[in-house]
């Protein structure tokens, strides 16, 4: 485990507590939508949006994103616990894409517990995912009143360009597991990496570099930094969910083969589509196209992967993101041991699967 996780998951989950009460009062709404027009129903708003958002919450998850953004603030010498808010923010998106991508993937496991729209119904988790994508920026606009005008546009603009990208990487990803037989390049996959996971990456170094007024070359040495670490950790992602699936039948929080199920398209797949003889492809395909595969269609899939060396490459190639992300930190005039939590990180990310 990277050890400021320890260090700061339980201050980020009090102030996420905070930010997102877990009980719906008539003055929280209040807060954050202002006065009703007419009256509140408390109780729909408890059962719709809280408890599912808090269901997932309490269910776990690292908080990786969050404690980074707590770490850069570190690094560039401020004090963490004064910026904790701003570190909730990628938190919070997060969580409201996995609500929506459960629903897009029909996925029945997340956390190790059902998802949260077989729990409460699509129409909740859709609803609840979308208003996490919103909630940030009342938050903004709440905390960046210390901020002048310009830096206040700066942190608007780039939460919106990176909500944006999330969701071109995630239209990426949706588009290959719903077509019957996905041609994907490896750099498009890992583009849509460096969208879909990057993009929440970005914001936690992005956000503290813009409220600590960072010049741009040190900006963009950070983003560069969050974006390849965010690609190793989805590589890694990938190869977790095939070794799990292989050794220990889906203990890893997720079904069994989870990804093989959804017929997603992941770094693995491609390359094992690439080296597989013939009839080895052809029964890849049909299994990731299948829309209902039962366990031994599964446990063939992953038995080509195994066969074709996809999962040493994909273990090489979470390897060289997260070498490449620890290289965008040289030469930073950042403080010492922040600076040995960004590069531990980096290789965290891979130390999982190697």
């Amino acid at each position: 485990m990277w050890s400021p996780i320890e260090r700061w998951r339980e201050p980020i989950d009090d102030r996420l507590e905070t930010v997102l009460p877990p009980t719906v009062t008539d003055e929280c709404l209040r807060e954050w939508i202002g006065p009703a027009r007419e009256q509140y129903d408390v109780t729909a708003v408890q059962e719709t949006l809280a408890d599912p958002v808090w269901d997932l919450l309490d269910r776990g998850g690292k908080r990786w994103r969050a404690v980074l953004a707590a770490v850069c603030f570190e690094a560039l010498d401020a004090e963490p616990r004064a910026h904790l808010d701003y570190a909730c923010i990628p938190e919070l998106v997060h969580n409201g894409s996995l609500l929506v991508d459960d629903v897009e993937d029909e996925a029945a496991l997340r956390r190790g517990g059902p998802t949260i729209h077989r729990e409460y119904g699509r129409d909740v988790a859709l609803n609840a995912g979308n208003a996490l994508y919103f909630l940030p920026f009342r938050l903004l606009e709440r905390t960046a009143t210390d901020l002048d005008s310009a830096t206040q546009c700066e942190l608007y603009r780039r939460l919106t360009a990176e909500l944006m990208s999330l969701h071109v990487g995630q239209g990426m990803d949706v588009h290959w597991h719903s077509s019957p037989r996905p041609e994907v390049a490896p750099a498009s996959y890992l583009e849509m990496s460096a969208r879909k996971t990057g993009s929440l990456a970005r914001l936690s170094t992005d956000v503290p570099a813009i409220v600590t007024n960072q010049p741009p070359a040190v900006r963009e040495a950070l983003r560069a930094y969050a974006t390849d670490v965010a690609v190793a950790f989805q590589i890694s992602d990938d190869v977790l969910d095939v070794e799990t699936a292989a050794e220990h039948g889906g203990s890893f929080g997720k079904e069994f083969g989870n990804d093989i199920k959804e017929g997603k398209v992941t770094l693995l797949t491609i390359a094992a589509l690439e080296q597989a003889d013939s009839a080895d492809e052809r029964r890849l395909r049909e299994v990731l196209a299948d829309d209902d595969p039962d366990r031994d269609d599964v446990a063939d899939a992953l038995a080509v992967l195994r066969e074709t060396g996809s999962v040493e490459y994909a273990r090489d190639q979470a390897i060289r993101f997260g070498d490449r992300a620890r290289s965008h930190l040289e030469g930073l005039d950042l403080r010492t041991e922040p600076m040995a939590d960004l590069e531990a990180f980096a290789a965290f990310a891979v130390e999982r699967v190697v």
